[in-house]
């Protein structure tokens, strides 16, 4: 259905979000494009990866403490973790740890990390009742598709209003996932977006802070039940997107409606998707590795340092102008401490977006130098750091594209590399070997569920 063919009449009855329950609802695994079937295995390694890093951080551990008290029952895996939860509670946790640390995939342009609210859910439903690794690499395939279509119709103006798009937008991806793996079918489907399109929820307010983590659980866990409910017959309205009040008008004054179903089956947004080198907000990657380079050919101290410019495209300043943060996930955020702490140290992991790292009274001090540069002609995903000394020399290095973006993608190895570190880093003490060998084979598995039991902690 292209741009021209939608009209009011079009809109009204639901003919976009049906037609997107019709492409969910009828593509094969025979459909998907090879590079498509890849980059799902990439996602996987890289979502194992984050969730295993994020697993215990006090973010977690508050929650799980929480939602065990409402569990239903034991079946499902925390990843990184010994305890067992139900369904429900097994999508959010598991969706949390993987975005508490910023550190997960990132769809080009609309800045949705797309796996965590996806995978966790159908991991939840994989390890309650059969799936094979190919339904469910489909099914995974199909939900990030939805999420990012949508998210696509109401970026930029949704985000710069003040909705997280991973959560708001995720919860739809996951639903439409979950609905795929239960071989629902066309009008089921349009019910299960139908479930997911009230549910959606999570406010950029939130970033830097712990709340953040509960929209984007909400997002797998309510679009895991959004599907559960349409497949009881639960009912939904005929237009949740593209109606009067639905999400597309409601989020967005001016939602592009062709970007729901423009090239649908034939460009897949999942060849959109990139992975982080560094666990902070994906803007700030060409502003690291541009700090990273004067670091490494510098012939200055830091003591010789007058001030500090960012130049880039005006997102990077609306998205990263924190100043003074106090913890260590408010930094994660912050481009006053990503290049002070990139330029003290050296380094960019998750030791350098941590508490103490922002407690440290000589990174506030050189955070305090910067100034934002806004060049609208940029592309997002360049920046130029230039270092202004006190003798009054310019010192610049300026980023095209930065590491881990669509023009300089992570190879395998270092997805591998990634998922191997982090684990080291959650100390869960899973084989990270046995794990990585299984995803990449993952096609070839007769329970997906199966993945999850080489994911729990050993300790």
């Amino acid at each position: 259905m292209q741009a021209d063919s939608i009209d009011s009449n079009a809109l009204r009855s639901g003919a976009l979000t049906r037609a997107l329950a019709r492409f969910v609802a009828d593509t094969q695994w025979s459909d998907l494009p090879a590079a498509v079937r890849n980059e799902a295995k990439r996602s996987l390694v890289n979502y194992f990866a984050v969730a295993l890093a994020g697993a215990n951080d006090p973010t977690v551990d508050k929650a799980v403490n929480a939602y065990q008290r409402f569990r239903a029952d034991t079946h499902a895996s925390i990843v990184g973790r010994s305890e067992r939860t139900d369904m429900l509670n097994a999508a959010a946790l598991n969706a949390m740890s993987a975005n508490v640390y910023d550190f997960d995939d990132t769809h080009i342009p609309t800045i949705i990390h797309p796996t965590a609210p996806v995978a966790a859910a159908l991991f939840a439903l994989a390890e309650s009742q059969p799936m094979s690794g190919e339904t469910f690499l489909l099914a995974f395939v199909l939900g990030v598709e939805v999420e990012c279509r949508i998210g696509n119709a109401v970026s930029p103006e949704h985000y710069q209003r003040g909705w997280h798009i991973t959560s708001t937008c995720g919860v739809f991806g996951a639903a439409a996932a979950v609905a795929k793996a239960l071989a629902l079918d066309e009008q089921k489907t349009v019910w299960a977006l139908g479930n997911a399109s009230v549910q959606t929820g999570g406010l950029v307010e939130t970033l830097g802070t712990m709340s953040k983590s509960i929209s984007v659980g909400n997002a797998a866990r309510n679009g895991l039940l959004s599907a559960l409910l349409a497949e009881e017959g639960f009912s939904g309205p005929d237009a949740p997107l593209e109606g009067e009040r639905g999400f597309l008008r409601v989020t967005a004054s001016q939602p592009d409606w062709s970007a729901i179903t423009s090239d649908l089956g034939h460009a897949w947004e999942l060849l959109k998707n990139t992975y982080k080198p560094y666990p902070c907000g994906v803007v700030l990657n060409p502003v690291i590795d541009a700090c990273l380079d004067l670091r490494r050919d510098a012939r200055w101290s830091l003591d010789d340092i007058e001030q500090i410019e960012l130049t880039g495209h005006p997102l990077l300043r609306e998205r990263t102008d924190r100043p003074g943060v106090r913890t260590g996930r408010e930094s994660q955020v912050s481009a006053q401490h990503a290049v002070a702490v990139v330029l003290a140290r050296g380094k960019a992991d998750l030791e350098a977006f941590s508490d103490a790292a922002v407690a440290d009274p000589s990174l506030r001090a050189l955070a305090g130098k910067l100034r934002f540069i806004d060049d609208a002609s940029w592309p997002v995903e360049s920046a130029q750091v230039t270092i202004v000394l006190r003798s009054g020399e310019r010192v610049a290095h300026r980023v095209h594209a930065a590491r881990g973006s669509l023009a300089a993608p992570l190879a395998n190895v270092e997805l591998a590399d990634k998922l191997h570190q982090l684990a080291a880093y959650g100390r869960s003490a899973i084989d990270a070997h046995a794990l990585i060998d299984r995803l990449w084979k993952f096609e070839t598995a007769q329970d997906a569920g199966a993945v999850m039991h080489l994911a729990r902690a050993r300790i």
